[in-house]
């Protein structure tokens, strides 16, 4: 097994115990504004074809769904265990627009153009080989297709990489975050024009571990202390600056 592998195996792994504490998940991921926000920015006409990579719970997926009904919604992660259960959610709510598939984390299971909009939440930051799926993302998008990312991004004062090695305790394949500058020149490279943006934040929570103050000691407080972590007996809690970018393909 070589690195990619090994690192997308690790994201798997983590990340299907994570879904199974769904409290805590949700806790960290749900967010009604943000949902909203993001649905106001996506051009979508009722009958596209969207493709929610790295889907997870299916967060925004079902959103769509419900929102959208004539639209057809795939939700795409490398788990299994959680996207038998967003299968059965959707069953459950009489859903027939959507679904999900699980994949190799490399390669995407679709043919050439088969979507109108690819959308991604809080997921990219876990992707090992980002040009590649920037690529597989532009493949499988029509002509003038649609890309949405909504991933946090360091603080313009965060040089030293410290928001990356304090997410990195949870051994769930993060990589790092990028900056709004470095999504424009990645995407661009694929094809892809800036449409729009708009900013937000993610007050993240784990479990608290010594670790996390360990690694803060390493770091200038002055780049510490611009996350706002909080911690009490159970858990720490850091606020993330949010990017949330609408390409374009081929315009």
């Amino acid at each position: 097994m070589n690195n990619l592998e090994k690192s997308i195996a690790a994201s798997k792994e983590n990340f299907e115990a994570a879904f199974s504490e769904k409290n805590f998940y949700n806790k960290q991921t749900n967010d009604k504004s943000h949902l909203e926000a993001i649905l106001d920015i996506l051009p979508i006409k009722s009958d596209m074809r969207i493709l929610d990579l790295g889907t997870g719970s299916g967060y925004l997926a079902f959103a769509l769904a419900n929102k959208y009904p004539k639209a057809t919604i795939i939700g795409l992660d490398i788990v299994e265990k959680a996207l038998d259960q967003n299968r059965h959610s959707a069953k459950l709510d009489g859903l027939s627009n959507i679904s999900f598939f699980t994949y190799n984390g490399i390669t995407f299971p679709f043919e050439n153009r088969s979507f109108d909009m690819v959308v991604s939440r809080y997921a990219l930051h876990h992707f090992p080989d980002i040009s590649k799926s920037i690529s597989e993302v532009s493949r499988v998008l029509t002509d003038n297709g649609y890309f949405f990312i909504s991933d946090p991004t360091p603080n313009e004062e965060d040089i030293y990489g410290f928001v990356d090695e304090y997410m990195q305790v949870k051994t769930d394949g993060h990589i790092r975050f990028r900056s709004y500058s470095e999504w424009i020149a990645i995407c661009k490279k694929s094809g892809f024009k800036f449409t729009d943006s708009f900013k937000s934040i993610i007050r993240f929570p784990r479990k608290y571990d010594k670790i996390y103050a360990t690694i803060m000691n390493r770091y200038p407080k002055e780049i510490v202390n611009g996350y706002g972590i909080k911690t009490t007996k159970d858990e720490i809690l850091i606020t993330e600056q949010v990017n949330n970018i609408l390409f374009c393909k081929g315009i």
